[in-house]
Formats: C-alpha cells, sequence, structure tokens
C-alpha cells in the first residue's frame, strides 16, 4: 500500500516489519524507489533480492525496466530488458508496454516509435499498447502512422474504450485533423469519462474556438460528470497564451468554488502561458510565489491563499529556465540554479539538461560542462542540449566530436541530435562527415527520413558548398512540404543564385503548397541579390493581397535592406516611418550597413544612435559606423567610437577560419602562431606573395580600422593562414574548404581568387554572409557580398 501511495519510507518500513520477503514483497519495495526516482537504489535493492535467492519474476524486472523508462534513462532500461531475456524471463507484452510507456513519458517519442516498431515483429500490440503509442504519434506529427494505428483497432474488432478513444481524440487534435477527433469522439463505445471529455475541450482550444470548449465544459456537466483540475489547467493555459491574465487568475478563483485545489500543474500552465505570451514579469511573479510559498514566506497572492502551498516542481524549473535563457537573464537563472540545488531538483534530467541550455545560451561553456559532467543518468536530451551549447557558441568542432562519443556510447542518437550534428557540418563545411551522416540517416530512417531531415541535409550540403546534392535531396523528397521548398530556395539563395530562386518559386505557385513568411524572405533577399527593386515592391504587395500574409518586420527589414543598397537611404527611412511596426535592431543594422556601403554619415549616425539604445552590448554596431567615419577620413570620430567600445568593457570577437579535411577541423584564430605547421604555412605564403608580386597583382585596400598603414601582402587574417594549409595538406585535385566568423574583408578576397588561379584549385570560403565558391581567378559571388 505505502510503495503505490508513494511513501518510500513507510514502504521500507513495511517491508522490513515482514517475516518473510517473497517476490511480490521485493517488488513492490523496488517499485516505492523507482517511482521516487531512486534509481541506484531500486537496482541495489533488484541486486539484492537475487543474491537472497529470491528469483525475480517478469512483473518485478517489468517494475525495474518502467522505473528507469519513466525517469528518462532509455540505455539502462533497454540494457536490462536485454538482461531479461538473456536470464530466460520472456518479455511479455506489458513488458514492451512499461518501455514505450516511459519514453512517451519522457518525450522521445522517436525512441517509443523505434521499440514500437520492434515489438510488433513478436508481440500483437494490445489496447495499453495502443493507447500509450498514439501520444508518440502526436508528438512527431505523425499523423500517417497514428492513422494506421486507428484502422488496426477497426480491422481487429479492438473495442473504442476511453483509454484509446482519449489518446486518438488528443492525437488528431494535435494534428490539426480537427473532424476525424470529433468522430472517434462520438464513436467511443463506453460511458464518456472525464477524460474523453478534456481531450474535447482541449480538441476546441486548439482550435481557437473558445465558444465550443466552454459549450463542452457545460454538456459534460449536464453529462452527470464534474470537471476535474485538468479542465481548468486547459483553459488556464490557454487564457495565459493568449495573455488574458485576468480570466486565468478568476479560473483558480472557479477551481476553489468547486472545491477544487490548484496544483503545480496549474501554476505551470500559469507560467508557461503567461512566458509564451511575452509576459515575463508576471511569469516570474508567479514562480516567485512559488518559491516563498514553499518556504512558508508567501502572502496571500491574486487568486491564493497560503494555506494550501504549491513548491515548485521540476517542470515549473524548467520553464523558468526556458524564459531567462530567451531572455539571457544569466544572474537570474544563477539564483534558480540554486534554488534547484537546495530543493533537489537538479537530479532531474530536464531541469540539468535546461541549465546546460542556459549557460550554453549566455555564453558560460565551462557551467554548462559542469552542468552536464554531474549528470549522473545521461540521456539523449541532455546530449542535445550540451551538443546545441557548443553549437551555438561557434564551436561546431567541439559538436561534432562529442556527437562521435554519443554514436559510441549506448544512447541512441535522435532526429534532434542528427539535426544539431548536420547544422554543425554545414557550419564548419565538414562535407565528409555530413555524408557519413546522410548514410547513418538512411540507416536509420529506413521507410524515409522527415522533412525536417531533408531540410538539414539540404543545409548541410548547400553549406559545404555542395549545392547538386541538395537539389538531389530536394528531388528525393516526397511529399515536400512548404519548409522543403524554402530550404531549397535558401541554397540557392547562399550561392547566389537569385534566379533561381525566383523560377523555384514559380514552380512553387503552379503546386499545391501555398508560400509561408519564410518563402517571402527568401524572395526578396533574392531581388536584393539581383537588384530588383520594381519586382520586389510587387512580391512584397502580393504578400498580402494575393496570399494573405501579414508583412512581419522581418519583411519590412529586407525592403530596407533592397532600398538601401540601391542608395535609397532617405526612402528606406520614410518606408520605417511609415510601417506598423517598432523597428528592431536588426532593421537599424541593415540601415547602418547600407550606410556603410555608400558612406552616408548623416543617416548612417541615426541608424548607430538608435542601435546603441537597443543594443548597447552589440561590438558590431560600433564597429560599422566606426569604419563609416574611417571612410570618410573623420580618424578622431573613429577613435572616439573605439575609446567608447572600451570604456564600455566592448571587445572585438577574434577573428577564426576554420580548414575541413575530410572529418578532421583545423582551427586558426587571430594572432595564434602555435600551429605545428605554422613555419610551412608562412613559407607557402611568401611564396605566394613573390608570385602576386611577379604577376603584377595590384592588392585591393584594406577596409580602415585605424589611421596606419597595412601591409596588403601581409598574412594577417585567418582565411589566408587556411588557403595555406589547405594547399600543403590537401590532394591537388581536392577542394580545399574553409569557413570563418567574420566576412571576408576585400584584401582577402582579391587574394584567394588570385591563388585559386595560380595554383588552379578550387577554394570554397563561407564566412556567414555569403558562399564564396573560388576558381579560375573568379567567385561564385560575382565581387558582391
Amino acid at each position: 500500500m505505502y510503495a503505490a501511495l508513494g511513501d518510500v519510507a513507510s514502504a521500507c518500513a513495511a517491508f522490513a516489519s515482514l517475516p518473510d520477503h517473497d517476490v511480490v514483497a521485493w517488488t513492490a519495495l523496488i517499485g516505492a524507489h523507482a517511482d521516487a526516482g531512486e534509481l541506484d537504489e531500486a537496482f541495489a535493492l533488484f541486486e539484492e533480492m537475487q543474491e537472497s535467492g529470491v528469483r525475480p519474476d517478469v512483473i518485478s524486472w517489468n517494475t525495474l525496466v518502467s522505473g528507469f523508462a519513466r525517469n528518462g534513462d532509455l540505455g539502462a532500461a533497454l540494457h536490462l530488458f536485454d538482461k531479461m531475456r538473456l536470464r530466460g524471463v520472456e518479455p511479455g507484452v506489458n513488458s514492451w508496454n512499461c518501455i514505450i510507456s516511459g519514453c512517451v513519458q519522457n518525450a522521445l517519442y522517436d525512441e517509443a516509435m523505434g521499440i514500437f516498431h520492434e515489438m510488433c515483429e513478436s508481440k500483437v500490440p494490445d489496447s495499453v499498447t495502443l493507447a500509450s503509442i498514439l501520444p508518440a504519434c502526436a508528438g512527431l506529427q505523425a499523423l500517417r502512422i497514428g492513422k494506421q494505428l486507428h484502422s488496426y483497432v477497426l480491422r481487429h474488432g479492438i473495442k473504442l474504450n476511453v483509454y484509446i478513444g482519449a489518446s486518438l481524440i488528443s492525437m488528431y487534435s494535435e494534428c490539426r485533423e480537427f473532424d476525424y477527433a470529433r468522430v472517434v469522439f462520438s464513436s467511443i463505445e463506453e460511458e464518456k469519462n472525464v477524460t474523453v471529455w478534456n481531450e474535447l475541450i482541449q480538441l476546441y482550444i486548439r482550435e481557437g474556438r473558445m465558444d465550443k470548449a466552454w459549450e463542452a465544459y457545460n454538456l459534460m456537466q449536464e453529462d452527470g460528470l464534474e470537471p476535474d483540475i485538468v479542465t481548468y489547467n486547459s483553459f488556464i493555459a490557454e487564457y495565459a497564451r493568449a495573455g488574458q491574465k485576468e480570466q486565468a487568475y478568476e479560473l483558480f478563483s472557479g477551481m476553489v468554488d468547486m472545491g477544487l485545489k490548484p496544483n503545480v500543474v496549474s501554476m505551470n500552465a500559469l507560467i508557461c502561458g503567461l512566458y509564451q505570451h511575452g509576459l515575463y514579469t508576471d511569469a516570474l511573479d508567479a514562480f516567485r510565489y512559488m518559491q516563498c510559498s514553499g518556504d512558508g514566506k508567501a502572502k496571500s497572492w491574486k487568486f491564493l491563499d497560503n494555506s494550501s502551498p504549491i513548491k515548485p516542481t521540476g517542470t515549473t524549473i524548467t520553464g523558468v529556465l526556458s524564459l531567462l535563457t530567451d531572455l539571457k537573464l544569466d544572474r537570474l537563472g544563477k539564483e534558480v540554479h540554486c534554488y534547484a540545488l537546495k530543493n533537489g531538483l537538479t537530479s532531474n534530467i530536464f531541469v540539468s539538461s535546461k541549465l546546460v541550455d542556459l549557460y550554453g545560451k549566455t555564453g558560460d561553456m565551462t557551467s554548462a560542462a559542469n552542468v552536464f559532467q554531474k549528470i549522473e543518468n545521461k540521456n539523449v536530451v541532455t546530449w542535445n542540449s550540451l551538443l546545441a551549447a557548443y553549437k551555438h557558441n561557434r564551436k561546431p568542432e567541439v559538436t561534432l566530436k562529442l556527437f562521435g562519443e554519443v554514436l559510441e556510447s549506448n544512447l541512441h542518437p535522435n532526429l534532434v541530435t542528427v539535426q544539431i550534428a548536420l547544422l554543425s557540418c554545414g557550419m564548419t563545411m565538414a562535407l565528409g562527415y555530413g555524408r557519413e551522416l546522410h548514410s547513418y540517416i538512411t540507416k536509420c530512417w529506413s521507410g524515409g527520413y522527415p522533412t525536417t531531415l531533408a531540410c538539414a541535409l539540404m543545409d548541410m550540403y548547400g553549406k559545404c558548398g555542395n549545392i547538386e546534392d541538395a537539389r538531389l535531396v530536394f528531388e528525393c523528397t516526397v511529399p515536400k512540404d512548404i519548409a522543403v521548398w524554402n530550404a531549397m530556395m535558401s541554397c540557392y539563395l547562399l550561392h547566389r543564385m537569385p534566379r533561381d530562386v525566383i523560377d523555384l518559386f514559380n514552380c512553387l505557385e503552379q503546386s499545391n503548397i501555398q508560400p509561408d513568411p519564410i518563402t517571402f524572405i527568401l524572395l526578396l533577399s533574392a531581388c536584393k541579390q539581383e537588384g530588383l527593386l520594381e519586382e520586389a515592391q510587387s512580391y512584397f504587395y502580393n504578400m498580402e493581397n494575393v496570399y494573405g500574409i501579414k508583412p512581419t518586420l522581418k519583411h519590412y527589414t529586407c525592403m530596407v535592406d533592397i532600398m538601401g543598397s540601391a542608395g535609397l537611404l532617405v526612402e528606406s527611412l520614410t518606408l520605417i516611418q511609415k510601417m506598423p511596426l517598432e523597428p528592431d535592431a536588426c532593421l537599424w543594422s541593415t540601415v547602418l550597413r547600407a550606410c556603410k556601403m555608400h558612406s552616408n554619415l548623416e543617416v548612417g549616425v541615426k541608424a548607430a544612435k538608435a542601435l546603441f539604445e537597443l543594443e548597447p552590448d552589440n561590438t558590431s554596431n560600433y564597429m560599422v559606423l566606426s569604419n563609416i567615419y574611417a571612410d570618410t577620413g573623420l580618424w578622431e570620430s573613429t577613435e572616439a567610437v573605439r575609446d567608447a567600445m572600451a570604456e564600455q568593457g566592448l571587445y572585438v570577437e577574434r577573428q577564426c577560419s576554420w580548414l575541413h579535411h575530410g572529418t578532421t577541423v583545423h582551427p586558426f584564430e587571430a594572432g595564434d602562431l602555435l600551429h605545428p605547421a605554422i613555419d610551412a604555412i608562412l613559407s607557402t605564403w611568401k611564396d605566394l606573395t613573390i608570385r602576386m608580386e611577379q604577376s603584377g597583382y595590384s592588392p585591393r585596400d584594406t577596409e580602415p580600422y585605424c589611421n596606419v598603414e597595412v601591409d596588403p601582402f601581409s598574412c594577417h587574417h585567418t582565411e589566408k593562414i587556411a588557403v595555406c594549409y589547405g594547399l600543403i595538406s590537401t590532394n591537388d585535385n581536392e577542394p580545399i574548404r574553409i569557413s570563418k566568423n567574420f566576412r571576408m574583408c576585400m584584401e582577402c578576397h582579391s587574394s584567394i581568387k588570385f591563388i585559386s588561379r595560380d595554383k588552379n584549385r578550387q577554394i570554397l570560403v563561407s564566412d556567414g554572409c555569403t558562399y564564396h565558391h573560388f576558381r579560375d581567378g573568379t567567385c561564385s559571388c560575382g565581387d558582391a557580398w
């Protein structure tokens, strides 16, 4: 009894009081510890049971396996599952259900689906299996598989009970097939319970029909059922997401009037909803109340008294950390980290993973790595957080190295893991590694991989300079959704192939797929590359008039960029003044870059002033303004901007280039001459400069950073060092692939064009701004980037 109630201490006492310990008693005690998340203790008891001469039965094994799976340690759960079979205990359907259910509870939907397919090879799914796997279909938006499972239920005469029915309604609802969901609701063969009604209410909420949701609420009561706390939590979450916080607060009072006590899920729904709507202060106020109420220090707050304190759980902490991560509030994040440590919440795998994410997104990789190392039962979600953190901090080579460690462990990379690895391949132009990943994907998703991976593959091939393979992935992806079309258009845009972008858009118009806002961002960017001002204006106005897509700030930014490139800076300011949106930093930085291009100091100072208010810590804005002053010969103003940066403690990020050879990445940081081959590199550059001078090569002016002379033949930028190392470390017929974290200067661009012709080599450089393909003394960017 105590084990079932989750009271570990009482369960231990009851176990100790028994004269004999049979397999039932041992299993109950193991289950109590597993339910409490005390997996090490549960496993130790399982071993002790066998040492005492009691042989575990299939229920004992299921209890332990289920405990590890529910707590997110899928690797250990699968290991125990295999061990069970080796010990001669045949897993039943319930055994498989335990693992599937545990995976779903931890949002490991890919893993759940894989285990379900494996189960179907030897066992016949029962109603529990179907009710357990359908949420995975919802999580993966796998509507086709969900429909197949529904057909399986109908074909095999499985009773459409409230459990399967509720899962089907939820699956169809999350996949936005609302009519199917309503049909299922009407087809349930037994008396509907509150859970089924709650799913119908949630269906209408997802559909945006709050009137119908409240109608279902009333019909449920007419059916003799009282709404439960889940019912109210659904409404609270929706009103909070919509920013209607007063209505959400009133629902708490309504709950109390119904004799229900708001629980931690109610508060989590409120906090997450307010956060999603951008009401960050209100969300943090709610969290502060929970913190204080748990310590007995809170006063009555808005709609709650302090008679029943609601302490934050791991889910609460995860939601608050997400908020702080988005706002880059690392100091408050550390406070929440301390609270989690104090209250024993860091053992929650999702809290720890979100802490890794927080520190990674705020640039504190030391803390991110420390949190990761202290996690005892690392799962794929934890690894994903660390991989994404290194990628975010421009260390994609570390991400790829860690991905190799994931493969060597007992964990199975999921869709997110592979996406992060593919993005890292694109960042580092690691084509060889990317091809290996493509083979891995084909093997793991033998029945066809999802469109999200197809998009990631196209992005990888595009950034690695292989537009042909990107197009091949595009052609082979069936069916194509708008994300796939956008991904291919993005590849063309990266390679400065604007006409191909426009041609592809014309093909899209002939299909049955509607363009989305991202499509028009890509289309307008293509017009900018080609200098098509009139065409861009036509697309911009057709967005809303023809396709019903309201222009966002990003679309206005594209138009400002196009006008700025054409030198229409005053006109671009007029557009900014007339648009119905408040300009952001991205828009003003677009104006500032255009001012740099046309040496327009007057408009540039206006844009810089706005940027310094919006982004006081962004060094690039200061650098662009400094260069505008330098372009116009105002050296004192240039130095004044530099001094202002120093006073605020702002420093320019160090330049870094990466040479990619096979699956190996060679980094080159500015000022770092410790590379083992540095002498050979400098010798190669010296030979090149001699050939440049002999051939009459005329160096381009270096961009002015200060009022001093810079030797144009010096090897002072990292891409030159990387090119030289590529010349001495790769085969003559092999392209040299380089990526860097700064836009190429004119002199580096010009000298690499010379090298490509002089050495008869293809050199590919991705500078975060444009993809450059140097061949025979020319560049694919057409000297415009």
